[in-house]
């Protein structure tokens, strides 16, 4: 938390936050165009928030692409806002909500934990119920079989195809939102899991992509509080208690009708 509120607390690196919110995936010479600073000085920012888990990096070809990672700021909002602030206030933090050009989403985190034990954790219908705004996800997490996340009361929320499984290192999957007419119309994009051992923890990415330019923000905007959510879950058992975070949770089954 400590390098995150240092980060921030420089003018220069906020306002690459806010360019980056603008339009996200910039490449360094593009920042460097929006500032009135040299090359160097920019690139010594960018590092800064990278180090901090504020901004992720992907090389596309030659370029090297940068990121807003919202969900260092998701696990401050957690940890202080949510135990003080009225239940409006978690809507202020979807800092990844806006419709933008390059409609690829990247979000990082640490979690202590194995490797083996954060693949139990996305696979695990019981556990991502925990930290999924307690929705169930089932399958035989085989590649080219099917899932489906749905309420305890059997209504389904998507599916999809499970397009790679490589336990515990990587999940591929295409995905399809069906919780209401207005997503359902946004067709089907693509979600990947990495998870790379670090020592005692697992950094662990979540790539949204194949979103339509324009996309639906409801189809990637709630994956800080999901991370915050399972690292909440894998290092300290308990449940996150932010407004929202478990919204499907009191669906009861309806009589005759197996949830998933």
């Amino acid at each position: 938390m400590d390098e995150v509120f240092r980060a921030m607390a420089d003018p220069t690196r906020r306002a690459l936050l806010d360019e980056l919110f603008r339009q996200d995936g910039q490449t360094l010479s593009t920042l460097e165009a929006r500032f009135a600073m040299t090359r160097f000085g920019v690139m010594k920012h960018l590092k800064v928030l990278e180090q901090a888990g504020l901004v992720v990096t992907r090389r596309r070809g030659r370029e090297k692409l940068h990121f807003l990672n919202p969900v260092p700021i998701r696990l401050v909002h957690d940890r202080w806002v949510s135990k003080y602030a009225e239940p409006w206030v978690a809507s202020l933090s979807d800092l990844k909500t806006t419709l933008e050009a390059n409609m690829e989403k990247v979000f990082e985190i640490y979690i202590k934990t194995t490797p083996e034990r954060l693949w139990e954790a996305i696979t695990s219908s019981e556990m991502r119920a925990k930290y999924t705004f307690g929705a169930q996800v089932t399958s035989d997490w085989t590649a080219g079989g099917q899932y489906r996340q749905g309420t305890p009361d059997g209504r389904i929320l998507g599916e999809g195809e499970n397009l790679e499984v490589d336990p515990p290192r990587r999940l591929v999957q295409n995905m399809r939102a069906l919780w209401g007419d207005d997503v359902r119309a946004e067709g089907t994009s693509r979600i990947t899991w990495e998870i790379k051992p670090v020592g005692d923890s697992c950094h662990l990415t979540v790539t949204h992509d194949q979103l339509r330019e324009g996309a639906n923000e409801q189809l990637y905007g709630g994956w800080p509080m999901i991370l915050s959510g399972l690292k909440t879950l894998l290092e300290t058992g308990e449940l996150l208690t932010t407004p929202g975070s478990l919204m499907y949770a009191n669906s009861a089954p309806a009589t005759g009708t197996r949830g998933n």
